[in-house]
């Protein structure tokens, strides 16, 4: 979709450039994808890594995996593109004290490239907490958590896998297909109408400034009310979405985060009343409105504050917002830039549950300075999320064009 980036004048800022470090452990479930022996057609086994800690084993806020009516030997997988090297790995077992119990036993597999192989280690089991599995480092793309149950089903709410992502950092080495439309691209995108090297509010700049994380504000302009339970969905999806992008960054080309947080700061509405919630887990803006539609605070707002300073926003800088996710009703299709994302409120909801929302990846890309492709494709490539309409997921060479964009911009960083 067509990126819609406001002209702003832009301010000399400054970088918090992380420290390097020769070894960085961080769980890198989130970035894999899951699937599952079996699962309960009410439940998701996208659930296990979506990177939100329960409250208890039978959560009944979150999404969860679940295998009732399906008893005996059951099993989840993580499958991650690039070989991870893991050495730890924490589960959270899904009980609801009826058909869906912990497991008598549990244990890990890795595969070898031709089977799966057990992973000897202290298999704990327990409930309303997380249980470690700690051992002898393995390299593998894939790992699959086996649970062997009693007379109940068996579930998982969360899975964490720890890898050393130092040790898979790899340089400059595309495939040697995607070699000259990755120059296309490049050349493509140095002879824009923005200059790459002098634009310093890329979705790259931001999550620098902030140390390896991002902020969000909620735009939502839409009467439809919102529970806390929808909040915390839309937050949810929102974080499984952008960490899409991330998992094809993580131990690339000195890339220096595992996983980059996603935090939700605010909610802007027309009338507090859509809101129907009275905890205080967000900033609420009521009545602020630009371009029509509820805004989130501009002091706050790094788009309007592009030197790092928010001397005017409430609550200080730990309350600013990097980008919006503006969910407007009624809208189809999408607009992304620097500033946020923007795609119809209905067709989030009705997505919160899918693996891959594709408008909203598609804007997400957007942010970290991917362009669209309504006149043109590279040679030998038709058919990728960037190009809109043509593919759901990011492809191969989705994730080729964003590692490219970081080789060519990682030096103003100090990589």
């Amino acid at each position: 979709m067509r990126r819609l980036f406001a002209v702003v004048a832009l301010l000399a800022g400054f970088l918090l450039v992380p420290t390097r470090s020769d070894a960085a452990l961080g769980n890198v479930a989130p970035w894999a994808t899951a699937t599952a022996s079996y699962t309960s057609p009410w439940e998701s086994v996208a659930a296990i890594n979506d990177g939100i800690d329960p409250s208890r084993s039978n959560d009944l806020r979150n999404r969860r995996w679940g295998t009732w009516p399906q008893a005996g030997e059951q099993w989840a997988l993580l499958t991650w593109p690039s070989a991870q090297t893991i050495s730890s790995a924490q589960v959270y077992f899904f009980d609801d004290g009826g058909g869906v119990r912990e497991p008598v036993s549990w244990r890990l597999q890795s595969w070898d490239g031709a089977a799966y192989a057990d992973i000897p280690a202290a298999y704990p089991v327990a409930v309303d907490g997380y249980v470690t599995a700690s051992f002898p480092a393995v390299t593998t793309t894939r790992l699959r958590i086996v649970l062997e149950s009693g007379t109940a089903a068996v579930g998982l709410l969360e899975v964490k896998a720890f890898a050393d992502t130092a040790a898979a950092r790899s340089g400059w080495n595309p495939p040697a297909a995607l070699v000259t439309p990755l120059d296309e691209v490049w050349r493509h995108t140095e002879s824009g109408d923005r200059d790459p090297y002098g634009f310093r509010n890329f979705g790259w700049d931001q999550i620098m400034a902030n140390g390896g994380s991002i902020n969000y504000c909620v735009r939502w302009d839409s009467p439809a009310p919102v529970s806390a339970e929808l909040r915390d969905r839309v937050h949810a999806a929102l974080a499984r979405s952008f960490g899409k992008w991330m998992n094809v960054m993580a131990g690339h080309d000195g890339w220096p985060y595992a996983e980059v947080p996603v935090k939700v700061v605010g909610w802007a509405v027309r009338d507090r009343a859509t809101l129907q919630w009275d905890d205080d887990s967000v900033d609420v803006y009521v009545g602020d409105m630009r371009e029509n539609a509820p805004q989130c605070a501009e002091p706050c707002g790094r788009f309007f504050n592009q030197s790092g300073a928010y001397p005017d926003c409430p609550g200080g800088a730990s309350h600013h917002y990097d980008m919006s996710l503006w969910l407007t009703s009624g809208m189809d299709g999408g607009a992304g830039g620097d500033w946020g994302q923007r795609v119809g409120s209905e067709y989030l909801v009705d997505n919160l549950g899918s693996d891959d929302i594709h408008i909203l990846l598609h804007e997400i890309g957007h942010g970290f300075g991917l362009d669209d492709f309504y006149d043109w494709t590279p040679a030998g490539q038709c058919c990728f999320l960037m190009n809109a309409g043509s593919a759901t997921s990011i492809t191969e060479f989705d994730a080729w064009m964003l590692r490219d964009l970081w080789r060519h911009l990682k030096s103003r960083y100090g990589y």
